[in-house]
């Protein structure tokens, strides 16, 4: 296999995520957010030529990444629509599936994009370019209460009616377009010394109605518990309190709500059970060369 060295993404707990897939060397096993393919590079050098490796991401940009390998297959598509493709693929069961959350450094720092502050860019925000609705148009279209809402959900803005104010107030002058419109409207709500942290809140808040980021992960985790042959694992690694509740709920108890539910002999009806009882975070060795990883939390599961 002949793989080019890319610095699109550097991998978060590379070792930890792959170790706690288990992986048995005739497996067949997904990694749902390809990126860079560090992580399936990894899984797939620990397996033998009868094994299978499906690598999703819906982004051109990740496409450009693939690589020509006989027992991987590359699908261009949301993580959401698992049961799909593998269905499409024939699959009826999986050993293994690896979720690496969040936004690929490659993301927030491609300027076009709109991922990030830092730079004076169009608001977009689409992990997949397919896709119509931009941040743009959530900004300048939505009706101010939705955009509080969103602000409270996804941002967790106490203030988020106030946001929404002052960006429904702004926009009756102008249109919204760039992320330095965005910022100079906002900056006034913001204290300096955490002027930062509040707007890598509201950009997230954003980026994640955009990519309907939470409905597709439900999507995906419970197509994956459904999809794991018995003893298969799930390794998911997230960067916000978020997503991950959603994973740890869903892991734990099997729904949304983190209700546990027991059948008639009191066992716990959830087909998943944690692996790891406390989360893994990165080393302090790869939070100094990797400030990505400083968030990350990884949580290991596997069917019953």
């Amino acid at each position: 296999m002949t793989i080019t060295t890319h610095t699109y993404h550097v991998p978060v707990l590379l070792r930890e995520s792959i170790d706690g897939l288990a992986i048995h060397p005739q497996g067949i096993y997904v990694d749902v957010t390809f990126g860079g393919g560090g992580h399936s590079r990894e899984i797939l050098s620990r397996m033998d030529n009868s094994c299978h490796l499906y690598s999703f991401d819906q982004d051109a940009d990740a496409e450009a990444n693939a690589f020509e390998d006989n027992r991987f297959t590359f699908v261009r598509s949301n993580f959401r629509y698992l049961k799909n493709w593998m269905r499409y693929y024939n699959v009826e069961q999986i050993d293994g599936l690896l979720a690496d959350l969040g936004v690929s450094s490659h993301h927030f720092d491609e300027e076009a994009r709109g991922f990030s502050f830092r730079f004076d860019a169009p608001l977009d925000m689409r992990m997949n370019q397919r896709a119509e609705k931009t941040a743009a148009d959530i900004i300048n279209d939505y009706e101010e209460e939705a955009l509080a809402n969103l602000f409270y959900l996804y941002g967790e803005f106490k203030n988020s009616r106030k946001i929404a104010s002052v960006i429904a107030k702004y926009r009756q002058q102008s249109r919204i377009t760039t992320t330095q419109q965005l910022i100079q409207c906002l900056t006034p709500l913001f204290k300096r010394e955490k002027e930062k942290k509040e707007m890598a809140r509201l950009f997230q808040a954003l980026r994640i109605e955009v990519n309907h980021e939470m409905e597709a992960l439900q999507d995906m985790l419970h197509a994956a518990a459904a999809l794991l042959a018995p003893g298969g694992r799930l390794a998911v690694i997230t960067y916000h309190s978020l997503e991950d509740r959603i994973v740890k709920n869903i892991i734990k108890t099997g729904n949304l709500e983190g209700k546990i539910e027991q059948d008639f002999f009191g066992r716990i009806t959830s087909p998943l059970r944690p692996v790891n009882s406390k989360v893994i975070i990165p080393s302090k060795e790869e939070q100094e060369t990797n400030p990505r990883s400083r968030s990350a939390k990884l949580r290991i599961a596997e069917k019953k």
